[in-house]
């Protein structure tokens, strides 16, 4: 049985949509995305059909446009397929909101053969992505299957990368940000590699100290130096037959880079004061958030060492360029948290979600991970409000620059818009100039308070929000 969501406000199409359902169905009308979302909250839905007019009066209010305003349906429910219902006045936003994430559009007068086409053709292209995903899965393991879920293309061929090299024995040079989740991603080359039951070592290079790190990666013997009162196996040592992971490769001293070199071609080592050889057998993943070949250039790091270590490179996008994946990441950080915290967090609120998406992400997926069980410890409900964030989070660059420049428009529609976000913008400034007081901001922007109170309800302002 599936179940349809429908949201308009026209009596006829939905009963145009009983007739199309010859299967058992059940079907949920409402006329605003506020109720369809409540609706979403307690009965599963496989289709959400919207009327275009409907979802544009959310959009104006929003500078991302319609895909922050579908945003909180895919959060609530990922595999929801949503369709465009419009006029053909409307055509040219429908075929945006394409663009933007929807499934499909259909043209007004709503014709139940119409119905039963599309939702038949969203059906076959649920099963053969379906089918997709059950064959990519089956290559990870089932505490991996939700970090690797991703909308993001370019992350969707960094995990066809490591699923073609994690098998092998070849060396790994992970590059990207700091954040980005590298340590993450060497964990799991390991784990679905046929080292996966043996030691997995990693070593923060960075965090150790230039006069201990050949100590800590190689070993020494006893007496080797002032304070080495016994014989010490080193890192690779310890990671005899299964995977050493080096994070920070970029700040190994030009000595540990020489023998760094000699385990990577000969699979040998020397603890310090020894004269003697260690065999080891090895696989060696590095990460460096530097440019490697500019230090190469630099004299800073050995050539031939770069060319042992960047075998198979894998460069992590930063989250400012994979934004579609964060509804999925925070879901993923609020289960973890739910259970760390023995808390019961169900959603979070689409003013949040609508500043992630604004927000550059400095600090990558590791802001969002600790920006999120911040929150999740000072939440005292259910759902994750604005207020349980930092208040910067919402400071956006609110320029005109920021208006988007939808071609598919018309020129009236764009100009419309445009008054709208420099109206909204202007308000935003007048409150948080003013501290959210009514009376000082009307003064300052020239209205009466009844006027400013009607602009803010329309613009979704809220005076509390500027009090800080």
């Amino acid at each position: 049985m599936r179940n349809f969501l429908l949201v308009s406000r026209d009596h006829e199409v939905l009963t145009v949509f009983e007739k199309s359902c010859t299967e058992k169905a059940g079907i949920f009308p409402c006329s605003s995305l506020v109720e369809a979302l409540s609706i979403l909250n307690s009965h599963r839905c496989d289709f959400l059909f919207i009327d275009m007019e409907i979802l544009r009066r959310t959009a104006r209010n929003n500078a991302s446009g319609y895909k922050a305003a579908l945003q909180p349906f895919w959060l609530q429910c990922p595999s929801l397929d949503i369709v465009v219902m419009t006029s053909q006045e409307m055509l040219r936003e429908a075929v945006s909101t394409v663009k933007q994430g929807a499934s499909d559009y259909i043209m007004y007068p709503v014709i139940a053969d119409e119905i039963r086409l599309i939702i038949n053709n969203l059906k076959d292209s649920q099963q053969v992505q379906s089918e997709l995903d059950y064959l990519r899965d089956q290559f990870w393991d089932r505490d991996s299957a939700p970090f690797v879920h991703t909308e993001c293309p370019a992350m969707n061929k960094v995990f066809e990368d490591v699923r073609a090299v994690a098998p092998t024995k070849s060396t790994v040079l992970l590059t990207g940000e700091t954040g980005t989740g590298k340590g993450v991603l060497a964990g799991l080359i390991h784990k679905h590699s046929n080292r996966r039951d043996e030691p997995f070592i990693s070593v923060h290079c960075g965090a150790i100290p230039d006069t201990l790190l050949e100590s800590e990666l190689f070993g020494h013997e006893k007496g080797a130096f002032t304070g080495a009162i016994k014989k010490k196996q080193g890192r690779f040592e310890v990671a005899h037959n299964g995977t050493i992971f080096l994070d920070e490769i970029g700040t190994i001293t030009p000595s540990a880079q020489i023998k760094l070199l000699q385990v990577l071609q000969d699979g040998l080592l020397q603890r310090i004061g020894s004269e003697q050889d260690t065999r080891v057998n090895v696989r060696v993943i590095a990460a460096t958030n530097e440019d490697l070949k500019q230090l190469c250039e630099e004299k800073k790091f050995r050539q031939d060492l770069y060319y042992r270590l960047n075998v198979f490179p894998i460069e992590l996008p930063p989250l400012r360029d994979r934004k579609e994946d964060i509804p999925g990441l925070t879901e993923g950080f609020i289960r973890r948290f739910n259970r760390l915290y023995a808390k019961e967090i169900v959603d979070i609120h689409p003013q949040v979600i609508d500043a992630f998406l604004k927000y550059s992400w400095p600090g990558n997926i590791r802001e969002l991970e600790n920006i999120i069980e911040r929150s999740c410890i000072i939440e005292r409900s259910s759902i994750l409000s604005p207020d349980s964030f930092p208040a910067e989070l919402f400071v956006y660059d609110d320029t005109l620059t920021r208006i988007q420049m939808d071609t598919m428009l018309p020129l009236a529609e764009v100009r419309r818009r445009g008054i709208e976000e420099i109206e909204r913008c202007y308000l935003k400034d007048v409150l948080s100039s003013n501290k959210g007081k009514i009376n000082r901001s009307a003064e300052a922007a020239g209205v009466s308070t009844r006027q400013l109170h009607k602009l803010m309800r329309k613009y979704g302002l809220k005076r509390e929000e500027f009090r800080r």
